[in-house]
Parts: C-alpha cells; structure tokens; sequence
C-alpha cells in the first residue's frame, strides 16, 4: 500500500499515513479518509480540512 503524506496548511506539520500518529490512537498505516472527522493539528489546532496532500 502506497502511503501519502498530508500538510497543515496553517503551521506546516505533516501526517504521515505510514507513521499515524499513535499518541491521538491513530494508528500506523492510517489513511487519512479514515482519521477522524474530528481531528485537529497538534500543533496548531485547526481541522482535518486545513490539510493538504504533499
């Protein structure tokens, strides 16, 4: 499975389909239509739609 990479577009912090992000219990291999609708950046705070493929 190829893996795609997603990007604030507020702060610049990328998703890493491959990584997930286990911390929130996303898990590795996660592809981004299936985090959560809910999600926000961990580091800025926004949505899931201020996110942009790389």
């Amino acid at each position: 499975m190829e893996t795609k990479i997603y990007v604030c577009e507020a702060c610049g912090w990328e998703y890493d389909e491959a990584a997930g992000l286990p911390d929130a219990g996303i898990e590795p291999g996660t592809a981004w239509e299936d985090v959560p609708a809910g999600f926000e950046c961990p580091i800025c705070g926004v949505g899931k739609d201020m996110f942009s493929e790389k």
